[in-house]
């Protein structure tokens, strides 16, 4: 197979540094977009090909594209900090390649070989490194969406022959704009997220699809957010739409819903268990059941719930809230574990501490 080096190719017209830097003096999550883009196709008979990062523009796709029918589709999340010094990082990418590729053979698209994947981020960021904010003492970084989606035109039920591979990258500040407060959660008793031998291990639009009506749910009952338990007993928590759950305990342990393949395999769900065995805490991996969340709560066996993700890093959550009840966690304040493992991975994330696991990797 040929490698991807993903040629860049300016476009003639770049936006005006001034007009970036009004973007990075308000950036907002996910709603502004840099000038290039990074693609490649892919067809059975040729393997990948096409590989060029280019200006930033509309597909054209047939309204026969299989993605539009089928949803044969899959993506990341990864973002590039600057630092001090001008040089650009990013947090352990090499990883969500590996997990783009494993999403890939579930919903049956080729997988992008990593060296591809960090070539096509590399190449993006290089371009468009005007468009990555200096921290300035806030959280603004450069989010990257790596995607690929089916787009032969055609309609039967088989994976697709021509896939389309593209990364964008949108500058943006601190997910929470009035800054880091604890969300409430809602039991979704009526859906589910995934079952076993589903797609809850990948990461494919399918699956937030299916959180939506959960998450419609939860904000009529004056919740943030919607929390996911199991299929076959109904029970086990699982993970929020798109953030797994962890759980501090009374005696020191951090406990997170083990991976049974219905959950994704979050970076930062990963990472954060060996921050916390860094500091002194016990990281476990169970099962963890709704009723032991509620009486954990009660009990005061367990202190702290929060989230965690690559968009928020850490989500302090306050309030569980079911048909029938609710049960406040720490005074609906945020609690000093989760401030302090938000710190500690901020704080690698932008250069600000060692690096002792190798997380990092420099872009530009």
């Amino acid at each position: 197979m040929t490698s991807l080096s993903f040629p860049i190719h300016r476009r003639p017209d770049p936006t005006p540094l001034d007009r970036i830097a009004a973007v990075h003096a308000s950036p907002g999550f996910g709603t502004h977009f840099t000038d290039h883009m990074a693609v490649a196709d892919w067809t059975t008979e040729g393997g990948w090909s096409g590989d060029e990062v280019r200006a930033y523009g509309p597909f054209s796709l047939d309204p026969a594209s299989a993605v539009l029918h089928y949803a044969q589709e899959i993506f990341e999340g990864l973002k590039a900090f600057r630092r001090e010094d001008g040089s650009i990082w990013s947090f352990r990418p090499q990883a969500n390649g590996e997990r783009l590729g494993r999403s890939a053979v579930r919903l049956a698209l080729p997988p992008l070989p990593v060296d591809a994947f960090m070539a096509s981020i590399r190449s993006l960021v290089e371009v468009d490194q005007a468009w990555v904010p200096s921290a300035d003492g806030e959280e603004k970084s450069l989010y990257l969406r790596p995607f690929m989606i089916a787009n032969e035109a055609f309609l039967g039920v088989r994976p697709a022959r021509k896939v389309l591979y593209c990364v964008i990258a949108s500058p943006v500040g601190s997910y929470f704009a009035s800054g880091v407060k604890p969300v409430s959660i809602w039991v979704s008793t009526d859906f589910n997220r995934a079952g076993p031998g589903g797609t809850g291990a990948a990461k494919c639009g399918g699956n937030y699809a299916a959180s939506l009506a959960a998450q419609t749910q939860a904000a009529a009952s004056g919740c943030d957010q919607a929390v996911f338990l199991d299929t076959v007993e109904r029970k086990w928590v699982e993970e929020l739409g798109g953030m797994n759950v962890f759980f501090v305990m009374r005696d020191g342990q951090i406990v997170t819903p083990e991976l049974t393949g219905t959950i994704l395999e979050g970076v930062t769900r990963s990472a954060l268990l060996q921050v916390a065995a860094d500091r002194g805490y016990t990281p476990v991996e169970r099962r963890v059941s709704i009723d032991e969340w509620r009486d954990g709560i009660a009990s005061g066996e367990i202190t702290e719930v929060f989230a965690c993700g690559t968009a928020a890093v850490i989500t302090p959550i306050g309030r569980l809230a079911w048909d029938g009840g609710e049960a406040i966690i720490n005074s609906n304040e945020t609690g000093p574990v989760a401030a302090e493992l938000r710190a500690a991975l901020l704080d690698v994330q932008f250069g600000r501490a060692d690096d002792p696991h190798g997380w990092m990797t420099r872009l530009v």
